[in-house]
């Protein structure tokens, strides 16, 4: 391991996080009621002009009334470059602060966009005294904010998790795509060649390299990745497949733009029983071999060592604030 050591940030659940519209108050009781790890009430994409100052006062109303259980609240201010943002961050942590767990940034794009809301931040909690730190989540979706996607990661103490927002980013990388998430069929290569009859088709994942890096920016300065929405949520089997390849590359969750998305969410980026049972039998074995004075050891015919340690203790914690929510 290197000498420099990586501060985690707050270790919460992350499997699902629902995007709930601010303006849309018939939707605040059903949504606490899921079984989701975080629920965004948003308050930029999903709010017309118009019905911005409203579905402020509808999120601070809920925040304060309604029964969010053990949930991770979380709400997504406009950006930066309107005047909505100032009055986003004041009133909504003025007011409904202590319910409060993150803020969600949109299109961040440099470090100096997180120091700005982290002054605000600062500046509010000590005038109203509150003792609990309202973290930070930042939606990577511009070529601007993935260019910049290290400094980003580590500009405050307060970031919590990295969110690769897949159709802000096709739009601002002029991307050849109109659905938001998935796959796309011109992203492929054909087998063979030429004088090849039986040529096949290989579609490849063009978010790959997109969802890679966030992780890896992630991780380096101790954050949770998670990936964005998957629009078509009449596919299931696609928003599965898009969960699953999120979850090998190390994210922790995925958004879910409708309710029926947070049990695919959960169900993904949860371990399975079986995954468990490996990783306690993997630490089992390993507390054994250093019993034995014995630096690695055997398990079902493939070999561990304190590698694997460290993947099972992330495995079985995992598990454990499962367990607890």
């Amino acid at each position: 391991m290197s000498f420099f050591n990586v501060e985690q940030a707050a270790a919460r659940l992350n499997r699902s996080e629902l995007a709930i519209p601010g303006s849309q108050p018939n939707m605040f009781e059903k949504a606490a009621k899921l079984p989701v790890d975080v629920i965004f009430l948003d308050l930029e994409d999903a709010v017309a002009p118009d019905e911005k100052e409203q579905a402020r006062k509808n999120i601070i109303e809920a925040l304060n009334d309604i029964d969010w259980g053990k949930k991770t609240m979380s709400v997504r201010i406009n950006g930066l470059d309107t005047h909505y943002m100032y009055r986003d961050v004041v009133d909504v942590v003025e007011q409904a602060g202590e319910r409060l767990d993150l803020i969600m940034m949109p299109k961040v794009g440099t470090a100096s966009d997180v120091y700005a809301v982290d002054m605000l931040l600062t500046q509010i909690e000590d005038a109203k005294g509150y003792t609990k730190r309202i973290g930070l989540e930042h939606i990577i979706e511009t070529a601007l904010g993935m260019q910049n996607i290290n400094e980003i990661a580590g500009a405050s103490k307060r970031n919590e998790s990295l969110h690769f927002g897949v159709a802000d980013y096709a739009a601002s990388t002029r991307a050849r795509t109109t659905s938001i998430g998935g796959a796309n069929s011109d992203y492929a290569v054909l087998t063979g060649g030429p004088d090849d009859d039986t040529r096949d088709v290989h579609w490849g994942d063009m978010w790959h390299y997109a969802l890679s890096r966030l992780v890896v920016a992630a991780r380096a300065n101790g954050l949770r990745p998670v990936d964005g929405p998957f629009g078509d949520f009449s596919d299931p089997e696609g928003y599965k497949a898009a969960a699953r390849r999120a979850a090998v590359l190390g994210c922790e969750g995925k958004w879910a733009i409708h309710p029926s998305q947070v049990d695919l969410a959960n169900e993904i980026m949860s371990p399975s029983a079986a995954d468990i049972d490996r990783a306690e039998r993997i630490l089992k074995a390993m507390e054994e071999a250093e019993a034995a004075g014995k630096g690695a050891v055997s398990l079902d015919g493939r070999l561990i060592d304190y590698a694997s340690i460290r993947q099972a203790e992330v495995m079985v914690h995992k598990a454990r604030q499962i367990a607890d929510s």
